[in-house]
C-alpha cells in the first residue's frame, strides 16, 4: 500500500520488552521512554509500573508532552508476581485483584487511556469454574477502573499449552468472556497478538475474524517455537525474521490484511498496532526497535 501507514493506525511499542532492564519498574525508563517519545515514528507506548514516584511524575510529563498515546501493560505485574485472576483459592485470587488495582492507579497517574492484563494458568479440571472465576475478577476490576475514569480494560490472549499455559487461551474462548464482562463494562475489550497466534494454533484470519466484535489492541511481532533449548523459545517475542522462527514480513503482511478487512484499522484509524519485541541474547534493543520499524515498513508496502 502507497499510502502512509500512520494515516491508518497508530503506530506504538511495548516499551518494556523493547527495553526489558525496565520491566521490574527499575532501570533506566525515563531514558529509554523518551527514545521512543522522541522518534514520530510511534504515536503510542505502553509501559508497565515505575517503582519510583518521582520518576512516575517525571514519565508521565514527559508523555504528556510528547501527544504520545499511552497505554499501561499489566500483564509484568501478574507474571512477575505469579498472580491467577482465576485462581480457585480465593486468597490468591484477590491478591492479583488487588494487584491490578494498583496497577491501575498507575496507569491514571500515567494519564494510560488503556491497561492490558492477561488470564491465570489453565488448570488441570474444572475448566468452567475457572472461568466464571475469571469474569467475576474482570467485572470488579472494571469497576474500579470506571470508579476513577475511563481507563479501558484490555484482556490479552496467550497461549494454552506451549509456555505461559494461559487459560485464556484460544481466543473462541475469549470473546466468550468478553461477552460476559462487557455487561459491566462496554469499553472492555480483547487484545490479540501476532506473537502468539502459532503458539495458539490459530491462523490471523481465524484469530481476528473471531475476536473482531471486541479487539480493542493489537500486537504484532514474532515467536520461536521448534526447539526449546534456543534462547528465544516460547513467548519471547524475538525481532522478526530470527533464524527458525514463525513470523516474518509475509506473516505481518497477512495480519495487517485482516486488520484492515475487519475495520480495525483504516484510513483515519487511531487504533493502536503495537511491535512487542525483544532483543536476544547481546542484541542491541535499539536495533531490533529499527528493525522492526523497517519490517512493518517492507510489509505496508506489500498490502
Amino acid at each position: 500500500m502507497k499510502t502512509d501507514l500512520q494515516h491508518y493506525m497508530q503506530v506504538g511499542i511495548v516499551h518494556f520488552m523493547a527495553y526489558p532492564q525496565t520491566i521490574g519498574g527499575e532501570g533506566p525508563i525515563a531514558e529509554t521512554v523518551n527514545k521512543i517519545i522522541t522518534d514520530d515514528f510511534f504515536s503510542a507506548i505502553e509501559i508497565t509500573r515505575i517503582n519510583d514516584s518521582e520518576q512516575r511524575k517525571q514519565v508521565a510529563q514527559m508523555l504528556e508532552s510528547g501527544r504520545i498515546t499511552t497505554g499501561f501493560g499489566a500483564q509484568p505485574i501478574l507474571l512477575g508476581n505469579k498472580a491467577d485472576l482465576n485462581s480457585f483459592d480465593e486468597e490468591k485470587r484477590r491478591f492479583a485483584i488487588d494487584l491490578i488495582k494498583g496497577a491501575i492507579d498507575q496507569a491514571y497517574e500515567l494519564n494510560a487511556g488503556k491497561l492490558g492484563l492477561l488470564s491465570g494458568p489453565k488448570p488441570d479440571q474444572n475448566e468452567e469454574k475457572a472461568v466464571a472465576l475469571l469474569i467475576d475478577s474482570l467485572k470488579e476490576i472494571c469497576r474500579y477502573a470506571r470508579a476513577k475514569g475511563n481507563l479501558a480494560i484490555s484482556l490479552e490472549t496467550f497461549d494454552d499449552a506451549t509456555d505461559k499455559k494461559c487459560l485464556v487461551g484460544p481466543n473462541r474462548l475469549a470473546v466468550e468472556v468478553a461477552k460476559e464482562v462487557r455487561k459491566t463494562d462496554a469499553n472492555f475489550g480483547l487484545m490479540l497478538d501476532l506473537s502468539h497466534l502459532p503458539m495458539q494454533r490459530e491462523t490471523s484470519r481465524d484469530a481476528l475474524y473471531t475476536a473482531s466484535d471486541y479487539i480493542n489492541h493489537a500486537h504484532i511481532g514474532n515467536c520461536y517455537i521448534k526447539n526449546p533449548t534456543d534462547p528465544a523459545y516460547g513467548d519471547v517475542h524475538p525481532r522478526f525474521g530470527y533464524p527458525g522462527s514463525e513470523n516474518d514480513v509475509d506473516e505481518l503482511v497477512e495480519y495487517l490484511k485482516i486488520l484492515l478487512e475487519i475495520g480495525y484499522i483504516g484510513e483515519g484509524s487511531d487504533n493502536v498496532v503495537a511491535f512487542e519485541v525483544k532483543p536476544v541474547g547481546i542484541e542491541s534493543s535499539d536495533i531490533v526497535v529499527a528493525q522492526s520499524k523497517r519490517t512493518l515498513r517492507k510489509a505496508w508496502s506489500k498490502l
